[in-house]
Parts: C-alpha cells; sequence; structure tokens
C-alpha cells in the first residue's frame, strides 16, 4: 500500500535498508515551483533527528543546473558513502558565489535531498527513495514569481526550459519510485500520490 501520510512515510524511509554506507538517501526532485521543499521539509520533520535535509538551491552556481549533481555526488554522496562526513560550499544568490566555509553534512540515518536534479541517475546507486513532485507551470510560474519577485522572471523562463531538458534526458520523472501532486490542497501531515 502506497503511504499518504508523511509520518507513514518516514516509517517507510526508516525500515528501509541503507544504501549510501548506514545512510538512507531520498531524493525529492522536480519543477521549480511544484512543492519540492515544502515536501522534503515535512517528511524530514516527520522522520525527526534522524533525518538531515540538503537543498540543491545550495548546490547550483545561480540560475544553472550545471555542476550541481556533481558537487553532490564528489562533496557529499562519495564520502557519506565511504561513512565519512560530507562537505559543501553554500551558494550565495545575493553575492552570486559559493561561500569560502564549507558546510558539513553529517552521516545520519536519512539524507533528504531536494531539488532540481536530485533524482539524477548518477544518485541511483545509492538513492533509497526517488519522489517526484510536480505542478502545473502556470502555479510553479506563479508560486515561483511570488518568492522571488517578478523581476526574475525572464530567469525563471530560462530555468524552467533547462530543468526540462535534464528531466527529459534523465527520464526523471518515470524513474521516480513516487510521484507526489504538488498543487493538491492537503494539511501538514498527508499528500496526494499521482500514477
Amino acid at each position: 500500500m502506497i503511504p499518504e501520510t508523511f509520518a507513514a512515510l518516514a516509517e517507510e524511509v526508516l525500515a528501509a535498508p541503507p544504501r549510501l554506507a548506514r545512510t538512507r538517501l531520498v531524493c525529492v526532485d522536480g519543477p521549480a515551483g511544484s512543492g519540492k521543499t515544502t515536501f522534503a521539509g515535512r517528511l524530514a520533520d516527520a522522520i525527526g533527528p534522524d533525518a538531515v535535509l540538503l537543498h540543491m538551491d545550495d548546490l547550483y552556481a545561480g540560475w544553472t543546473l550545471t555542476g550541481a549533481v556533481d558537487r553532490l555526488t564528489d562533496g557529499v554522496l562519495r564520502p557519506l558513502a565511504d561513512g565519512r562526513p560530507g562537505t559543501y560550499h553554500r551558494f550565495d544568490w545575493a553575492a552570486g558565489a559559493f561561500l569560502p566555509d564549507a558546510e558539513a553534512v553529517p552521516t545520519a540515518p536519512v539524507l533528504v535531498v531536494e531539488g532540481c536534479a536530485s533524482s539524477s541517475r548518477a544518485v541511483d546507486p545509492w538513492a533509497s527513495l526517488r519522489i517526484w513532485v510536480e505542478a502545473p507551470e502556470a502555479l510553479r510560474l506563479s508560486r515561483g514569481l511570488a518568492r522571488d519577485g517578478v523581476a526574475l522572471e525572464d530567469h525563471w523562463r530560462r530555468w524552467q526550459e533547462e530543468e526540462a531538458a535534464v528531466f527529459a534526458e534523465e527520464d526523471t520523472r518515470a524513474r521516480a519510485d513516487l510521484r507526489i501532486d504538488g498543487a493538491a490542497a492537503g494539511d501538514r501531515t498527508g499528500f496526494v500520490v499521482l500514477p
């Protein structure tokens, strides 16, 4: 039976065998503005102190997906696979550069990585669960502009084109273990699963 509450999904995640040394990797992917951050945060909250949440927004070099998966695999996932903490340099969007001080990613029972390209084929060997969150394009753009401001609409539209190409190349939606309706109204405890 497919879980439809964060508590039930958290139980399933914790019961799954770890594939990243002692860590269960959960990837929450989908288009920008679809609800990935909200979903991942609620799942991490349901898992509790056993979960570490990492945002791909911190790994992008600004408005591009280029290099982000390499930064994730090289800096975070490979060290965790060896039983060591991972590190990465957080991108400062205001300054337009990566910060000089590294952020640590501790070894933990669960690592939830959310963001576009988090479910790339490059992470498949380590992923315990790949989740796809989707919503209609107009709603996603509206959410993004409400959050970031209408002055960034050109960036958002270019991003939508880039992410769509990556999703098509990676076949991300079809490879997902669980598909979520990010447009469905729900409470903080549950979500709507798509076929």
